[in-house]
């Protein structure tokens, strides 16, 4: 069920979990992509399905959780875990997209920010609460990804989503770069976390860097990245008649 380097098959179509260390630009259904073009050419698959459990944005790395075949039912269960990031915040400006995607379009004062007030903020984010979700997002508006209409320029009013923080901690602290531990529930944006943040502090930030650690009981430690499963596949038999019942 887990995909483990080392093995001589697997059954894809069966279904395999593959952790996948997601690599900075790209999408998640870049690496969905991937995944499935290298199980078709290798084992010339007409049709194999793969899937995610929890999207990542492009300038956010770490684990991915991809499913193969049957597996892919999974799919909704996986993605309702909750979710361990560690977390850069940079103090003192904002942006229209709440990270790195887009320009700074304002700069606020960070004097008087220090370290203790840092760890007081970041503590009244714990628990069940509100979030209302970045408008350069992939929440439905009318029929429409609401980052299309953001990227057009269009005044988009997006309702706020429960979410809970079941854990939120101070692991370095380098003004104007804080940099946190994050364990919360599906649907919680790490750039509307930034902002409020920012917000909170009396100033402003944006999320500069984001790594997803882990998602359920599954860890980025145990994940591969792209390259390497690529070179896995590749050295893995093609299938044929005599060995198609042999996979395991």
């Amino acid at each position: 069920m887990i995909f483990e380097p080392g093995k001589e098959q697997y059954d894809f179509e069966e279904g395999q979990i593959v952790l996948i260390d997601k690599p900075l630009k790209w999408t998640s259904f870049d690496a969905v992509n991937k995944v499935r073009y290298l199980l078709r050419n290798q084992f010339g698959f007409k049709k194999i399905k793969v899937g995610h459990a929890g999207t990542l944005d492009p300038l956010a790395t770490g684990l991915l959780i991809i499913c193969t075949g049957k597996l892919t039912k999974q799919i909704e269960t996986l993605q309702a875990s909750s979710k361990e990031y560690v977390a850069t915040f940079m103090l003192g400006a904002t942006t229209p997209s709440y990270d790195r995607e887009t320009e700074i379009d304002r700069t606020f004062s960070t004097d008087g920010i220090t370290r203790e007030r840092v760890e007081q903020v970041l503590q009244t984010f714990e628990g069940e609460q509100d979030q209302i979700p970045p408008v350069f997002s992939a929440k439905q508006i009318d029929g429409q990804r609401a980052y299309v209409a953001a990227r057009k320029g269009k005044t988009i009013d997006l309702k706020p989503a429960r979410i809970n923080i079941e854990r939120i901690w101070l692991i370095d602290c380098n003004l104007p770069q804080v940099t946190v531990g994050i364990r919360c529930s599906k649907g919680t944006y790490i750039r509307a976390l930034a902002r409020d943040f920012g917000e909170r502090l009396g100033s402003g930030a944006y999320l500069h860097d984001l790594r997803r650690t882990a998602s359920g009981d599954f860890s980025v430690d145990k994940a591969i990245g792209i390259e390497e499963f690529e070179k896995i596949v590749k050295n893995l038999q093609p299938l044929s008649k005599n060995n198609v019942n042999n996979l395991s």
